[in-house]
């Protein structure tokens, strides 16, 4: 049955014939997407990456043709040649939909068996079904289509900087590993037992190393690994638009990347995003929205009313004035139900607050448990510094300041998600976050990487943890899509912030020496930045996951679903590495 295309050659795709092409003598190879029996005739949509094409099966004009026709099913690759005609039915839902091919000849280049989900209509597997069988999933149109855009946004992306003078270059995926932030994916060496190369978090020490080197503007299309506990929107192995530029600040790198979301949304989707991009500093961002990562598609802004507040009788919010916490409300335009405001409450609570306070905005004033305690004016003033109308629900939380920022914050979120945001793409800066925090453990470290450049040089020994860092994150729709800094290009500098992060000078040699050695040797002022390549798209795209938008993805604990990755290997391999695996007890 099954056949070789021998001399037969494809003159067409299956999604470019028009009426322009009725006559001639064409060629198609797909897939059947669906065939329909009608007794004398056959019709067979033939689908590839391009579209759909229906065939006509007539055995007035080939019973051979015809005779085969009748035992094809879904997912058979096939050949036809045939003429294209008008269609007597034309179908508007289809680029050909005003002509069809009428088979002269067939081949069956391949068959299929049943498949686990339905290629066509729609999805009817898990998640996890599908990435087994990834390879029947891309043949659906919605997910080539998705690829289609990301290979038309990383093309845009090059044109865009190789026009400004950057040059792409490769940096190494085998390499040394230096703390990052996350654990490195380990790869031990044959050649040298005992010892491991690590897979790059990201490239940076290596871009930086090109400044020094005089490359002035680098990028890099690159990948990335990290082994970390996975979320929903994370995978052990990502893309990054990475990029570095001698002589250049904040400033300029800040300006370099709003030109090309500017021209970039403009060109793949037709969207004119707001010019300049809004700029928040890192505490300003925490005190109007909760988070450093804001949704500014909402308004919702949180505000304080400590002030106004404490000229109320509530003795919670009189206790909190006294214990110097803060009183902040957020408006929802939205007559909240009593079981909506029960939820919020119980989201504040995971965040450390006692509960929320609500007001709801009516024709003759406040409904609120809070109305006996305000007098006439206080209640105007709070209607004024929240912008609240009639209609609206505000949203209180009285609590320590920390406490108040992040419940309000996650009530936006939560609350933001029910309701039509105001912008489809909203762009926000947020630049001067601390230089360091205290980890898990207690111990200081770095809030982007150690090897970003301080804003308060002079406050590095006498108060590290008041520092600002020249840092600077772009989030998109509340999700941070990329970040970068201004870096520490001088070697006393850099080996200083080593030593308050605990590191020795032993550790530094033993784990940074190559790159310490580097900037001994003149290196330029330099800054950069990397865009978290995968979100962008699944941003853009509208989609929910950067699984979405990665061809194999990864499920959310690491493993893929298609060849079984990560796996057992055999003894011999390991003998060869110097590897011995310590076998799990077992429990019970």
């Amino acid at each position: 049955m099954i056949e070789l295309m021998k001399d037969w050659k494809r003159t067409n795709s299956c999604g470019e014939l028009s009426e322009k092409d009725i006559g001639r003598d064409v060629i198609l190879m797909g897939w059947v997407h669906s065939r329909r029996d009608l007794g004398n005739l056959i019709f067979v949509d033939l689908r590839d990456r391009e579209g759909i094409t229906q065939i006509v099966f007539d055995p007035a004009i080939s019973r051979s043709a015809y005779k085969k026709a009748e035992n094809v099913r879904p997912e058979w690759v096939i050949a036809v040649k045939g003429k294209v005609f008008r269609r007597v039915q034309e179908n508007p839902k289809l680029k050909t939909g005003k002509i069809e091919v009428r088979a002269e000849d067939i081949k069956i280049l391949n068959v299929a068996e049943t498949t686990p989900f339905q290629i066509s209509g729609k999805v009817d597997g898990s998640e996890i079904l599908r990435l087994r069988y990834r390879y029947l999933e891309l043949r659906r149109k919605e997910v080539i289509e998705t690829f289609r855009l990301r290979n038309r946004i990383s093309s845009f992306i090059r044109s865009f900087l190789e026009k400004r003078g950057f040059i792409e270059i490769e940096t190494p995926y085998l390499t040394k590993s230096t703390p990052e932030g996350a654990r490195d994916y380990l790869v031990p060496s044959r050649i040298h037992k005992g010892k491991f190369y690590a897979l790059p978090q990201s490239p940076q020490l290596f871009k930086q190393i090109l400044m020094i080197g005089g490359v002035d503007r680098y990028y890099q299309i690159a990948r990335c690994f990290r082994d970390e506990d996975l979320r929903a929107d994370r995978q052990p192995e990502f893309t990054q638009v990475d990029v570095e530029m001698s002589f250049a600040d904040e400033e300029d790198v800040m300006s370099l990347f709003e030109d090309m979301m500017r021209e970039l949304f403009e060109e793949i989707l037709g969207y004119s995003i707001e010019y300049p991009i809004k700029r928040l500093t890192y505490d300003e961002a925490i005190e109007r929205y909760g988070t450093d990562k804001p949704d500014t598609r909402f308004n919702m802004e949180i505000k304080d009313i400590t002030d106004i507040a404490k000229r109320s009788s509530f003795k919670i919010f009189l206790d909190t004035v006294e214990k110097e916490g803060a009183i902040k409300g957020i408006v929802v335009e939205r007559d909240l139900s009593r079981k909506e405001l029960d939820e919020l409450s119980e989201k504040a609570k995971q965040f450390g607050a006692k509960g929320i306070f609500w007001i709801k905005i009516k024709e003759d004033g406040w409904q609120s448990p809070l109305k006996k305690y305000f007098g006439e004016k206080e209640k105007e003033l709070i209607n004024k510094r929240l912008s609240a109308k009639k209609g609206d629900t505000v949203i209180i939380v009285s609590d320590k300041r920390d406490v108040v920022n992040s419940a309000l914050g996650m009530i936006r979120k939560v609350v933001s998600e029910k309701i039509e945001p105001k912008k489809r793409f909203s762009f926000v800066w947020i630049k001067e976050f601390p230089l360091f925090k205290y980890d898990e453990q207690g111990r200081l470290t770095s809030v982007h990487h150690p090897f970003t450049m301080p804003k308060d040089i002079d406050l590095l020994e006498k108060d590290p943890m008041k520092v600002k860092a020249r840092s600077y994150d772009l989030v998109l729709n509340g999700e941070e899509i990329g970040g970068g800094s201004v870096r520490i290009h001088l070697y006393d500098l850099q080996k200083k912030i080593f030593r308050i992060l605990g590191i020795s000078d032993q550790e530094a040699e033993k784990r940074f020496g190559f790159f310490l050695e580097a900037l001994r040797y003149g290196a330029p002022p330099h800054a950069g930045m990397a865009i978290g390549f995968d979100r962008l798209v699944a941003i853009m795209a509208g989609k929910s996951s950067i699984r979405e938008v990665i061809a194999f993805p990864k499920t959310t604990s690491a493993v893929c679903p298609l060849t079984g990755a990560p796996e057992d290997v055999d003894r011999s391999q390991l003998d060869e590495l110097g590897i011995d695996i310590k076998e799990k007890k077992d429990e019970g």
